[in-house]
């Protein structure tokens, strides 16, 4: 198995989060430092990350968590802010999948599984993310029109979103990408300052009543549908 895939089954990181520590020169092999994630390892040898061991793959697991505001979507802060790491105590070696802003709320899932992190969040498998977005302002036809064909941000246009009014200030935006900030500066690229942004479904997981703060272990069930979720998706005809 490669080195980076090796550290992404132990739960170290994702599995680009993963190469990247290797390339960084932060990995060792049996005593030697290792800057090339395709690097073959069987797992029998001393594999060590900033001279820590890492011991092998446990049990995959994968936890829903509705962030509240405030808490940053990371494994650790330099600024001792509350991590959402911090809100599932579960003793084994967590990372979320993907990120929500600090000020936004709403579904995060924490895993240990690399791969169906890197399933979940890389673009071309375009596992769909749901959020309810409060506005100043009422969006006009115009305005959502526009959302659902794609608008310019800095960093290109973004692909068309699924958009309906949930109330005269809320509308629901399902997209498939995963750039910064995208819905906040979406909304604003129509008129329509974002006050409040909670995501309320991750393909096809939803937040359903898990209250503010608290966190729930996915059933088997569950996780398998994360995974048919994130399958390479068929060329269109």
């Amino acid at each position: 198995m490669r080195l980076g895939k090796h550290l992404a089954h132990a739960g170290i990181a994702s599995r680009r989060a993963s190469e990247a520590l290797v390339a960084d020169g932060r990995v060792t092999v049996d005593g030697a430092v290792i800057t090339d994630p395709a690097r073959d390892v069987t797992g029998e040898e001393a594999i060590a990350v900033d001279g820590e061991l890492v011991r092998g793959p446990g049990a995959r697991v994968v936890y829903a968590l509705h962030k509240p505001a405030g808490v940053v979507s990371t494994a650790a802060d330099t600024h001792g802010r509350r991590t959402v790491v911090d809100l599932v105590p579960t003793g084994q070696r967590l990372y979320p999948v993907g990120r929500l802003d600090a000020e936004s709320t709403g579904l995060i899932l924490l895993t240990n599984d690399g791969d169906l992190a890197y399933a979940l969040t890389h673009p071309r498998f375009e596992v769909p993310r749901t959020y309810r977005a409060r506005v100043n302002g009422r969006p006009s036809e115009r305005a959502l029109r526009a959302l659902r064909e794609g608008v310019v941000l800095d960093d290109g246009i973004t692909a068309p979103a699924q958009v309906r009014m949930v109330s005269a200030h809320e509308i629901e935006l399902t997209i498939h990408e995963g750039r910064k900030h995208q819905v906040r500066r979406m909304c604003e690229a129509v008129g329509h300052r974002v006050i409040d942004l909670r995501r309320v479904a991750f393909g096809p997981l939803r937040l359903g009543d898990l209250t503010a703060g608290r966190h729930r272990r996915l059933t088997a069930a569950e996780v398998q549908r994360l995974r048919d979720s994130a399958r390479e998706p068929q060329p269109r005809p």
